[in-house]
This record gives structure tokens, C-alpha cells and sequence, in this order.
């Protein structure tokens, strides 16, 4: 295969799986008013999102509300759909973790948004921005981990589904607390539950409002792995080691895989067997492959 047209397979793919990745769930035909919610979303400040991203290319995702356990701001959302959107512009990623600040994860929403944002249109909002964040950080073409540390309450329980992979700490827990609100998941929350585990354990967690601590997640197959401390410098470090392996290789080829697996996730069987021989060009007679065929590569 020529150079030339293996860089025009890669453009069209890439240009596709951009545009999905970054397209909203809703927009004003669904009666969702992006720039309105923003606005009154923009009245509850208070902590912040903050990204790195390594020359390694592994980026951090930091919550950064101590006070309040981390909870999210009204401009923590907005924060982060913001660094989402950066993600999607990155070209030299492949892996992201995704945790909180001062030892613990996430305990939801802030109340103070909560209470004042109260009729059903402004839940409503609330829900499809977050939904829209959500997923677009779940098709990010990165290997994402979830460090969860001290509590994942409620919208935090939920955006640790958002990842693909969940490290919890000693000592930490994972709770849908929602129906103790008088609410359910509103922010895509439930149906990657039932994703990742099923409908009958997903029903238990939500319904009983149940208390995960690492053991129990892990034997649900919520967690991958309990870290060996709760220190926030070193579970990092042991999160780095753990998910090297899974972004070890060049960076088309671990982003041409979680692309594939992005897709066999949400697509129907014939457009996902399409995607994934579209994306399958992208890398085939690529740099990685043909240097693979030229050192004769074998698989001990």
C-alpha cells in the first residue's frame, strides 16, 4: 500500500471518529439549551478541573474541590467539558487518569447548584450537558482510569463509569447514592452500569443504594484492582505502572484500538464490523505495522 494512500484512509477515519466523538447527544432539537444552562451553571463557582498532559502521553484529570469532597461546581462542568474538548484535540495521547484531589474522589453535584437549579427544564439541562461531557470523555480515543480514592458518591460513582477502567484505594468506596436524593442517574450513569455489569447487579446497586468498598467492587468486576495505598503521590505512581502495559506502542495503534473498542460498544453489529475495517486501514501498511513485518516481530 502507497504512503499516499494509506495518509488518505487515515484522514477519512480520523475525520469520522472526530466528528462522532465529538458530536452532542443533544442539541436545540431535543429541547436542550446549551448556552442557557451554561449561563446559570456559570453562577455556582468554586474549585476547578485541572489537566496535564505527559510527554509520555498519559494526561491527568484532577477535581479539585477539597471543601466539599470535590463535589462539582456549576464551572467545574463547564471546566470540565472544556479539557473533554481538549482531550479530542490531542493528538500524542493514549492514556488518561482520571481522579480528585486531597485523597478522595467525588461526591457528586454541589448542593448549593442542586437546590437552586430545582424545576424539572434545569435538571433536564443539567442532565444532557453532563451526558454530553460524559460520553465524549468515554469515546476519547485514550485508555482511561478511574483512581478512586476515599468516596465516589453519586455523580462521582457515575463518572467513574465514564472510564474504561476503575483502580480503587484502600479504604475507598463506590456508592449510587441517588435514590437516597429522590432521583436516579441523570448523567449517563445508570446505562454504563449496565454496561459494564449487567442488568440484575446494576438494579442491586441503584435500588439498594449500595456501599461498594474495593473487595466487593472488584469481586462485581467494577474494579480492576485495589491499589496497595491510599497516598496520593504514590497510588498515581502505582496507577502509571499498572496501566503501562495496555499504552505501551505507538500512539495510532492504542488509539486505533480503543476506537474499535469505542465502537463494538455502542454500534450494531454491521455498522461496528464497518467501523472497524475502516479503522483497521488506518493502521494497515502504517509505520507501526511495516516496521513490525520489517524486524519480523514474533509473539513469545
Amino acid at each position: 500500500m502507497s504512503v499516499s494512500l494509506w495518509r488518505s484512509l487515515c484522514q477519512i477515519a480520523r475525520g469520522r471518529w472526530l466528528q462522532q466523538r465529538t458530536m452532542s447527544l443533544y442539541n436545540s432539537r431535543h429541547g436542550f439549551e446549551e448556552d442557557e444552562i451554561k449561563k446559570k451553571l456559570q453562577q455556582f463557582a468554586g474549585g476547578s478541573i485541572k489537566l496535564s498532559k505527559g510527554s509520555n502521553g498519559i494526561a491527568v484529570l484532577t477535581l479539585s474541590n477539597p471543601k466539599v469532597l470535590n463535589a462539582f461546581t456549576g464551572t467545574m462542568m463547564i471546566e470540565l467539558q472544556e479539557k473533554v474538548a481538549e482531550l479530542e484535540n490531542w493528538k500524542d495521547g493514549k492514556g488518561l487518569i482520571v481522579h480528585g484531589a486531597e485523597n478522595t474522589f467525588c461526591s457528586g453535584s454541589d448542593l448549593n447548584a442542586v437546590r437552586v437549579l430545582s424545576s424539572p427544564q434545569d435538571g433536564i439541562n443539567m442532565c444532557m450537558f453532563m451526558q454530553n461531557t460524559l460520553t465524549r470523555l468515554m469515546r476519547l480515543p485514550l485508555i482511561s482510569v478511574a483512581v478512586v480514592q476515599g468516596k465516589a458518591l453519586g455523580g462521582g460513582a457515575e463518572l467513574t463509569t465514564a472510564c474504561d477502567f476503575r483502580l480503587m484505594t484502600p479504604e475507598s468506596e463506590i456508592r449510587f447514592v441517588h435514590k437516597q436524593m429522590g432521583l436516579i442517574p441523570g448523567w449517563g450513569g445508570a446505562t454504563r452500569l449496565i454496561q459494564i455489569l449487567g442488568s440484575n447487579p446494576a438494579l442491586r446497586l441503584l435500588s439498594g443504594a449500595v456501599k461498594l468498598d474495593p473487595e466487593s467492587a472488584l469481586h462485581i468486576g467494577l474494579a480492576e484492582a485495589v491499589l496497595s495505598t491510599s497516598n496520593e503521590p504514590e497510588s498515581l505512581e502505582e496507577t502509571l505502572m499498572w496501566l503501562k502495559p495496555y499504552t505501551k506502542g505507538p500512539i495510532e495503534v492504542i488509539q486505533a484500538i480503543k476506537k474499535v473498542v469505542s465502537a463494538g460498544r455502542e454500534l450494531h453489529l454491521e455498522a461496528a464490523l464497518r467501523t472497524e475495517k475502516e479503522i483497521f486501514g488506518t493502521v494497515w501498511g502504517g509505520p507501526a505495522n511495516l516496521q513490525a513485518l520489517a524486524q519480523r516481530t514474533k509473539h513469545k
